[in-house]
């Protein structure tokens, strides 16, 4: 898929939920990679990515930060951004805290369509989800799943075991569908929580425009009279569904689908789109950021493996340890390749097995045995012998030769019981008989060593 950004430059400006003070963003098209925030109160301007790597706090709003900058409740900005498939802009904002509005997505939904969308060259790679990755907090009993799936899909379960709560559930199926399914779904908050919000300095800028209040089990009119003091706002009547707003509910789960809307502004924060289905039990924003946190070291090491070959033992190889024999001259204890699983005539990929029976471990080392890294080459340089090869027609008849090695990175060690899986890959075409190649070997989901090998094959009686 293409990165996009936005068309044209849009502003708005409203309260910031924890300071109360009317805060300015304007949202930029960009064609550099990512979400970039910038602090234009501050000299100089200070510029923070939207990365999982910059969250500093996640009380009641993911903040991110650079040194002792911060910007706070990110969150449904970045889920607007997510939902609308935005992967390049700049947020230009003049306080430490995005606007709440309405306690919603929706305002910044309506930015990005008075703005327009405009699709770039450069394409972004979806994280794909190939195995199931689970984080639980063990305290909180908040719990984030993601499993493969053919598209993008999050399901959110929540149980306050509040009587006008209780356990919700809400699902996006289809990311087209956030702008009318999630967008407009408001922020929320208990009335047990109020007091301590407020002596903490928080929520001066929250009310009933921009939030859901929800009212404890034993909310009484009294009660709320006297909140309502504290506040410094007017009294309103105790509702019979115990949710305080000026609006009704848009959704009977409304609650829960805001839960979704902030797991999907965090999830963001991975820095490109997931192709998964997002299970989120008792979500909140600090296990979402941690998560999006873990979807990134998966990221980086999906990166780093891509291109590996998948391994099934129990599938018959192309070539078995007897067919390797009529092609290459090497034998015990210098036979360093099985077997052949694939090939085609630009790559090859062989399989060593590491067992201790092997002499060198008598000496490599005593007490800790490990297999030479010299050898993992001989054992790559082998594999791309049998390519090689098959471009002949009597191949018993030639020997191949290292010409030279470069590049040779050895990263995990190799130790019995291991199986090496041995990839070469032809840098360019042979010609008279010169095999440039790349080599990399890997155990399992670990790559152990890589170069690029450089042999020649020669017939015997020309040596």
């Amino acid at each position: 898929m293409n990165r996009t950004t936005l068309s044209k430059e849009v502003k708005i400006s409203g309260k910031g939920l924890h300071t109360g003070n009317t805060i300015d963003i304007v949202i930029k098209p960009s064609e550099t990679l990512g979400i970039k925030f910038i602090r234009t109160d501050l000299d100089p301007l200070v510029t923070i990515n939207a990365d999982a790597g910059h969250v500093t706090n996640t009380q009641r709003s993911t903040t991110l930060g650079k040194g002792d900058v911060t910007i706070s409740t990110v969150e449904h900005i970045l889920a607007a951004f997510a939902g609308k498939g935005i992967s390049n802009a700049i947020i230009e904002v003049n306080g430490p805290e995005i606007p709440i509005l309405d306690g919603s997505a929706l305002p910044f939904v309506k930015m990005i369509n008075d703005a327009g969308i405009t699709t770039l060259e450069e394409e972004i790679e979806p994280f794909i989800i190939t195995e199931t990755i689970t984080l639980k907090n063990e305290d909180t009993g908040s719990e984030i799943i993601a499993m493969p799936s053919d598209n993008f899909e999050v399901q959110v379960i929540i149980d306050f075991s509040n009587e006008n709560v209780a356990e919700q559930t809400a699902s996006l199926v289809n990311l087209s569908d956030f702008e009318t399914e999630v967008a407009n779904c408001r922020t929320f908050v208990f009335t047990n929580e109020l007091e301590a919000l407020i002596d903490a300095n928080l929520i001066k800028g929250g009310d009933l425009g921009n939030a859901l209040v929800v009212a404890e089990k034993g909310m009484t009119q009294q009660k709320l009279d006297a909140l309502a003091d504290k506040l410094g706002v007017d009294k309103i009547p105790l509702p019979e569904n115990g949710i305080l707003s000026k609006k009704t509910l848009f959704h009977a789960n409304e609650m829960a689908r805001h839960k979704l809307l902030d797991v999907i502004g965090d999830l963001s924060l991975l820095g490109k789109p997931i192709q998964g289905k997002i299970i989120a039990i008792k979500p909140g924003h600090k296990i979402n950021t941690e998560f999006a946190t873990l979807l990134k070291q998966k990221s980086i090491e999906q990166k780093r493996l891509k291109g590996k070959p998948n391994y099934d033992p129990t599938i018959d190889p192309i070539k078995d340890v007897e067919a390797i024999k009529a092609m290459l001259p090497h034998r015990y204890p210098f036979l360093m390749v099985d077997k052949i699983i694939e090939m085609s005539p630009n790559h090859v990929v062989g399989i060593k097995n590491v067992t201790f029976n092997e002499g060198l471990f008598q000496g490599h080392f005593p007490g800790n045995a490990v297999f030479p890294g010299v050898l993992q080459m001989e054992a790559l340089a082998q594999t791309g012998g049998i390519l090689a090869l098959s471009t002949v027609e009597d191949p018993h008849n030639w020997d191949t030769y290292f010409l030279k090695m470069d590049g040779v990175k050895f990263k995990n060690k190799v130790v019995p019981g291991d199986t090496l899986i041995l990839k070469m890959e032809l840098l360019s075409p042979i010609r008279r008989g010169i095999i440039q190649m790349k080599g990399t070997a890997y155990v399992g989901n670990k790559l152990v060593s890589e170069g690029e090998l450089t042999a020649q094959i020669v017939k015997r009686t020309d040596a």
